[in-house]
């Protein structure tokens, strides 16, 4: 897929057309990305006020995945900032839902990737290193195990076992 030519995603719609698989995320999140409809393969993070597990996997390829991250739900440290969602791009991912805060918001809202997080905040982590990749996290009514899908627009975020298509 071309870069620049992005499926537009409708939750919504997604809803009307598998309401027996979309599990919908509790509406607590905003979005800061510059992208405000997209989705792929769920990728998990979990982490507290440590972002270096998001680090090193912004530096892999993402091409149709989304980083979903558990912070915990922390409001005291950034999980991401500008210089790891511009390498998250460059490596085609599709974008974050971060259970925790983020900063930057300016840059990150200029770039082709969606972001959704809690909130905003300017202090960065501390890198101890420490985070699981590929667990099964839980946070707002939804549990989002690896392998599923996820899909995010301006009106929420649905997940579902099974890759759903745009109804036409």
């Amino acid at each position: 897929m071309n870069r620049e030519t992005y499926i537009q995603y409708s939750t919504s719609d997604l809803c009307d057309a598998y309401p027996e698989l979309a599990r919908v995320v509790e509406p607590i999140f905003t979005n800061f990305g510059g992208r405000a409809s997209f989705g792929g393969e769920v990728i998990t993070v979990k982490c507290y006020e440590d972002n270096s597990v998001v680090k090193k996997t912004a530096d892999t390829p993402g091409y149709g995945k989304v980083m979903v991250v558990d912070g915990g739900g922390s409001l005291r440290r950034a999980l991401l900032g500008d210089l790891i969602a511009e390498d998250a791009m460059k490596n085609g991912w599709e974008g974050f839902i971060i259970f925790g805060c983020i900063r930057d918001v300016d840059a990150i809202g200029k770039m082709k990737i969606g972001v959704k997080a809690l909130n905003v905040i300017p202090l960065k982590t501390e890198k101890r290193g420490i985070g699981k990749l590929n667990v099964s996290v839980t946070f707002g009514g939804v549990t989002f195990n690896p392998g599923e899908f996820v899909y995010s627009d301006n009106n929420g975020i649905i997940v579902s076992t099974k890759q759903l298509k745009m109804p036409e």
